[in-house]
């Protein structure tokens, strides 16, 4: 039964990782991404992440708790989140390029 255990704990880590993931993607993202994509609000799945992330931390791997946390990080993942980056609501920063940066690449002014 400690090998069990054992496996079972080996498991909780990479579901806590994900969760923690999951907290940071959607906090990093836009508010209007998220109304843009036509899902729920920002605080609605920080609070949800959140608490996914709590409980993972807190329950046993199977528990029920733990496993509804899962499936709610997996829907902001397959559904949620595809969307919201279609949409254009990366995170702070810019991803690549410049200012300068045309529809087909960077404008160099005729040269």
């Amino acid at each position: 039964m400690a090998g069990f255990d054992g496996l079972v704990a080996l498991l909780s880590i990479p579901l806590t990782v994900f969760g923690a993931f999951a907290l940071v993607d959607a906090f990093i993202r836009r508010e209007d991404a998220f109304r843009a994509a036509d899902k729920q609000t920002k605080p609605f799945w920080l609070i949800i992440l959140g608490i996914a992330l709590v409980v993972s931390l807190i329950f046993p791997l199977l528990s029920f708790l733990p496993i509804i946390g899962l499936i709610a990080i997996i829907v902001y993942f397959v559904d949620v989140r595809p969307a919201i980056k279609q949409v254009g609501g990366g995170g702070g920063g810019r991803r690549g390029g410049s200012s300068s940066d045309g529809p087909y690449g960077p404008y160099n002014g005729g040269r």
